[in-house]
């Protein structure tokens, strides 16, 4: 007879109540979890799928009391129409190369990192931290992670973006870009990229983390259309009654996939 040894127990903890970055004067809560062990990409396809984020090799997912804007939200390669404003987008980002390379930080990344925090998030936590802490954030990772580098004809680094790959998909967890491009909404070419490597890696999902409808820099989510939103455990497509009144807030287009 082989022996098994019993199986870990799972652990969830709440974090204690901190403003919320996304909503002001909202306060928000998390549970979190550890993605650890010979068993960590199978628990964090199963948590993805249940509405959880990654950082470093953690989990988590709001909690928030009486609060309930962070709704994941997911794109189904195969059904994705993009829209005129898409389209134009890629048309105008169409001489950019996106490369595949490993979870490795580079001090050229660490630079555009850099700019584009001070720019863009001066008064954010992310804008004090250091090529270490850089490092962790790209390193620190228990499952098969990447970096997509975009690069234009004169191999500028001009924007980044960190991805896990899921059983059923590509997860984006954190861009960044050059600052005063925002014209060019590098941010939405990174995802539009995604798809289109998804859907040739046979995956079903692109992963963009939450939709919040109360802020510009989670709004534009919803713009990639059909979404499927995660509502009382179960994946369903969002509508268009639940998007009408934010399309104001959507347009610009320029947000990081994070959240």
């Amino acid at each position: 007879m082989t022996y098994k040894p019993p199986r870990r127990p799972q652990f969830f903890y709440t974090t204690a109540p901190l403003p919320c970055p996304y909503v002001a004067g909202r306060t928000e809560r998390k549970v979190v979890t550890e993605i650890i062990g010979p068993d960590a990409e199978p628990l964090h396809d199963r948590l993805s799928r249940a509405g959880f984020r990654r950082s470093h090799n953690i989990a988590y997912a709001p909690v928030c009391p009486s609060c309930q804007a962070c709704v994941p939200i997911r794109i189904p390669v195969d059904s994705f129409q993009p829209d005129r404003t898409l389209r134009k987008i890629a048309r105008a980002n169409a001489a950019l190369e996106g490369y595949r390379v490993p979870a490795r930080a580079t001090a050229e990344q660490f630079q555009l990192f850099q700019r584009y925090q001070q720019v863009r998030h001066g008064d954010g936590d992310m804008a004090s931290m250091s090529f270490y802490d850089y490092r962790a954030m790209v390193e620190d990772t228990p499952i098969e992670t990447f970096i997509i580098e975009f690069r234009d004809e004169q191999d500028r680094l001009l924007s980044a973006c960190l991805t896990d790959k899921l059983g059923d998909g590509l997860s984006a967890v954190y861009s960044f870009f050059v600052p005063g491009l925002e014209k060019r909404s590098l941010g939405t070419h990174a995802v539009l990229w995604l798809i289109e490597r998804a859907r040739a890696m046979g995956l079903p999902y692109v992963y963009l983390g939450y939709w919040v409808s109360d802020s510009r820099k989670m709004a534009y989510k919803a713009r990639f259309r059909p979404s499927e939103i995660l509502v009382s455990g179960t994946w369903r497509v969002l509508t268009d009654v639940e998007i009408s009144g934010r399309e104001a807030a959507e347009d610009e287009l320029v947000s990081e996939t994070v959240g």
